[in-house]
């Protein structure tokens, strides 16, 4: 049986989003035991040119919410990029997760064989929905998913790749 857009994309994007959710409370636990104040890791950053913890949530977000609304040919929800909390970013991975389970199988695999078209730095680009979803949309969407890991894991919170990963 082939694989669907739907199959390669919404289920994708929720089980990533679960697993990071997981991961953020096993950072909570692990300041709350050594005493860190959360702060530090929601404003933790690799490089000085990178986005902080809260905004690698935020653009993973966006990556998700963006690529099912416009795989599906509807409008995502916008979502200010104000959360500075676990608890906000719980918030807005909850909400995202929330929007993804409207988008129907129907919705996303009639568009198969379809096309997009957005925006980056101000030049319009046109894809076809799968080379979308698999060039540009998961590879965005897990940049950012794992560069959350990555900057906790830079903090010292122990996580291991099944954290990552998550259970089957």
């Amino acid at each position: 049986m082939p694989l669907t857009l739907y199959q390669a994309s919404i289920p994708v994007f929720i089980r990533g989003f679960t697993n990071l959710s997981a991961v953020l409370e096993k950072a909570k636990a692990h300041a709350a035991a050594n005493n860190i104040d959360l702060a530090t890791y929601v404003n933790a950053r690799l490089a000085p040119d990178m986005y902080p913890l809260s905004g690698q949530v935020q653009s993973a977000s966006d990556a998700a919410k963006f690529a099912a609304a416009r795989l599906a040919a509807i409008t995502a929800p916008s979502f200010a990029d104000t959360e500075t909390t676990f608890d906000e970013l719980q918030a807005r991975i909850a909400k995202t997760l929330d929007f993804l389970k409207t988008v129907s199988e129907e919705q996303i695999n009639a568009r198969a064989g379809g096309q997009v078209t957005l925006k980056i730095r101000g030049k319009e680009m046109t894809f076809d929905c799968e080379p979308y979803l698999l060039n540009f949309a998961l590879p965005n969407f897990f940049f950012h998913v794992t560069t959350a890991y990555d900057v906790l894991r830079n903090q010292g919170v122990p996580l291991g790749k099944m954290d990552y990963l998550g259970s089957f």
